[in-house]
This record gives structure tokens, C-alpha cells and sequence, in this order.
């Protein structure tokens, strides 16, 4: 299977050589979910790290249940990718950092038309939470320029038509609230039980009513990102069109060897829905890949993946104790700026510390484990220009 694929059970795999490090009870969680009544196959990717009772970086594959649970609070959390046409010569970072000073309060009425538009193109109802569309939220979420460091296909850039002397934008955010309120309604209902698939069961309502709420949150993530890339280029006077747009917290129908079934991914992006960015932490590259699905000679490896890449470089440690690793080494101002040049903007001093990137793996470490896997080429390493998390304390 290749030195960077690893199994662990009969149907767990790790798709990381022994050299990458995974916390143990990463692997423990994800052993625990391949256990679940219908589960048939656990990938993990080589960003897995624990999350609460299921792991972050992994795909589930199922057949008569789908498990809510593992898509998780956040579901249609994605990377959207856009070229913009701000010239990377002109970049002030000091004039930069001073125009997203209005980047996260709700939408005003200017946006209404074009909030009206697109929900309606797009199939999304109206619901309480349309008031935090256009916003990024907290965690992990970001929305970051960058400018293309090294080429290693030309001929992919042209195809994507990006330009290495304009800035690109990377927005990292999911279904807010929306998200939240249908995990949190299923597991009132139903525990951390799964869903019955089987037409012929009584529940299948259930099943049929949370995936109808699970796909408009994952179309409601996909205007979010759109909606948070527009105000951001706004701010900065540019223009932008969008060339990536990969969603890494769903579930959808699959069939893989032969056998239908159900494809959960939880921080874990599609590996068959064409080019992805893999990005790494805020002081470190992003990589722009080219999944492998064309290489008949390694279809088992696609197999043994779930069709699924890392999500990101992967955290090391977890939230709530990087201030007390990092604080007596940096103050805050230290955390502002990072060692590849780029400027932060993080307003919530723990949300400065829990993203700082000695939190995180190196992403170069993630993309060469799943190179090995032969299931990506590198298109482009990303350099971070300048990284949004928060103006102020809110981190919600």
C-alpha cells in the first residue's frame, strides 16, 4: 500500500507514514467509530487529530445509517479559493490591515438584493440565522490573502486562471449557526444514534428530514464563503472570481468496490471533486493540489482513502493549553506577525494563542504523506500575505 498508507484494522486505515505524528487517542477514536453498527470502512487523513468523542480529519463510510454526529455542528465547512485582482507589487501590509475594520458585523441592506438573488439560484429558504451570512465566525475559521510562492504546474494555473502577480483569497468558514441548530436537534431526538437509510423502516423520515436540512446547510455554507470573499475584496477595492469551492463537513451517497453507501467526512476534503487548497496554518504555506483519480495502479489506495485528502496541516495541541505553552515565549505583539512576512489580525487573545502555528503540524508534512500515497501532485505553494480571524473578543 506504500510506506504513507498504514493499517490499523481490518477496515481502519491511516493514510501517514510512522513518521508523522498522530496523537494516540486520535487513532483510539477513530478505531471506536469504525465500531458503529453499519460502518464499514474509517480513513484517517494525515491532519487527524481527537475531536469531541469522533476524530477531525477523517471519512466514514456506511451503509443503512448515516451518523449526523460525525459530519458534526459545522456542516458544509469548506475552502473557498478566489483570484483576485489586487497586484501582489502593491501590497502595504500596515495600509492592508486597516481595511476589515467593518468585516464582521452582519450585512447591511446594500447586500440585500444580492443575498435575495443567490439564495433564491441556489435553492435556500429563509431562517433565523441568514443574519450571520457573510460572517466567518471563530475556531479555525479564517479568511486569508496570499500570493503564489512557487509554480510547479503552469499548465494548471492558466487552466484555473490564476495569476502569481495578483493576490488570492482563502475563506475557511462553515454554516454558523444554521449548522449547530440541526446537530444539536438530532442528538435531542436521537442521542449520537444513527440514522436507518432502509426505506422501509419507520424512521426513515428522520433520515430523509436530516438530510434535507443537512444539504441546504451545506448550499447556505457555500453562499456564506461567497458572501465573506465579496465584502473582503470590497474592503481592499478589488475584484474577484471564484476558482476553488470544496465543502470538507458532509455526507453524501457513495459507492466504493461495488457497494452503495454513505460517505461521511469530517475535516477530510474530496479528493473527487477536482483541484483542492490544502492549507497550513497562519505562518505557514498553503499548497494548491491535483488529486490522483486517473492512475489505474493506484485505485486501492483511492479506495483506502475514501477519495478524501487532509483538510489542513492538523493541530498538535490542543485548544485552551497553547497560551500556557506559548505565553512566556511570546507576547502578544510577537503572535501579530509571522516568520514568512505576513500580518494577523486577531483581536481574542486566546483565539491569538490557540491558532498560533507552532500549534499546528507543518502542512509540508501532510502533502508529502499523501504524495507518497499517490493521491495528489502539487500544483502551488500558497504564501499567507495577510490572515483575518477576529477584530475583536467575539470568537463565536
Amino acid at each position: 500500500m506504500g510506506k504513507s498508507v498504514q493499517k490499523i484494522t481490518e477496515n481502519v486505515s491511516l493514510i501517514a507514514s510512522t513518521d508523522t505524528w498522530v496523537e494516540g487517542l486520535a487513532i483510539q477514536q477513530l478505531i471506536k467509530t469504525s465500531e458503529l453498527d453499519g460502518m464499514h470502512r474509517v480513513a484517517g487523513m494525515p491532519d487527524l487529530h481527537p475531536g469531541r468523542g469522533y476524530p477531525i480529519g477523517a471519512a466514514f463510510f456506511t451503509t443503512n445509517k448515516i451518523y449526523p454526529a460525525l459530519v458534526g455542528n459545522d456542516i458544509g465547512c469548506g475552502m473557498s479559493f478566489w483570484q483576485t485582482s489586487a497586484k501582489v507589487s502593491k501590497v502595504n501590509l500596515d495600509k492592508l490591515a486597516k481595511k476589515f475594520e467593518h468585516v464582521e458585523q452582519p450585512l447591511d441592506k446594500t447586500w440585500s438584493a444580492i443575498i435575495e438573488q443567490r439564495k433564491s439560484e441556489k435553492c435556500i429558504s429563509n431562517n433565523s440565522y441568514d443574519h450571520a451570512l457573510g460572517t466567518i465566525g471563530g475556531g479555525n475559521h479564517f479568511a486569508e490573502f496570499q500570493a503564489i510562492d512557487e509554480v510547479y504546474d503552469q499548465a494548471v494555473l492558466e487552466e484555473l486562471g490564476l495569476n502569481k502577480k495578483h493576490l488570492q483569497l482563502l475563506v475557511h468558514s462553515g454554516s454558523r449557526g444554521l449548522g449547530q441548530s440541526i446537530l444539536v436537534e438530532h442528538i435531542t431526538m436521537h442521542n449520537h444514534d444513527g440514522l436507518v437509510t432502509d426505506a422501509e423502516n419507520n424512521s426513515n423520515y428522520d433520515f430523509k428530514d436530516y438530510l434535507t436540512k443537512h444539504d441546504e446547510a451545506v448550499r447556505w455554507a457555500e453562499l456564506n464563503r461567497e458572501l465573506i470573499a465579496k465584502r473582503f475584496l470590497d474592503a481592499i477595492r478589488a475584484n474577484g472570481s471564484c476558482v476553488l469551492d470544496i465543502n470538507h463537513n458532509l455526507v453524501s451517497p457513495k459507492n466504493i468496490n461495488g457497494c452503495n453507501g454513505w460517505l461521511h467526512r469530517k475535516g477530510a476534503t474530496p479528493s473527487d471533486k477536482g483541484y483542492a487548497v490544502i492549507p497550513g496554518s497562519r505562518g505557514d504555506y498553503s499548497y494548491l493540489v491535483k488529486p490522483l483519480l486517473d492512475d489505474q495502479s493506484n485505485a486501492e489506495n483511492l479506495k483506502t482513502s475514501l477519495f478524501s485528502l487532509a483538510h489542513g496541516a492538523g493541530r498538535k495541541w490542543k485548544r485552551g493549553e497553547c497560551h500556557g505553552r506559548l505565553g512566556h515565549k511570546y507576547k502578544r505583539e510577537d503572535l501579530y506577525r509571522t516568520a514568512l512576512g505576513s500580518r494577523v489580525i486577531c483581536g481574542n487573545k486566546e483565539l491569538l494563542y490557540d491558532e498560533a502555528p507552532q500549534a499546528y503540524k507543518k502542512c509540508e508534512t501532510v502533502i508529502s504523506d499523501m504524495v507518497d500515497a499517490r493521491l495528489i501532485t502539487v500544483v502551488a505553494k500558497l504564501r499567507p500575505v495577510l490572515t483575518f480571524k477576529t477584530n475583536g473578543d467575539c470568537s463565536s
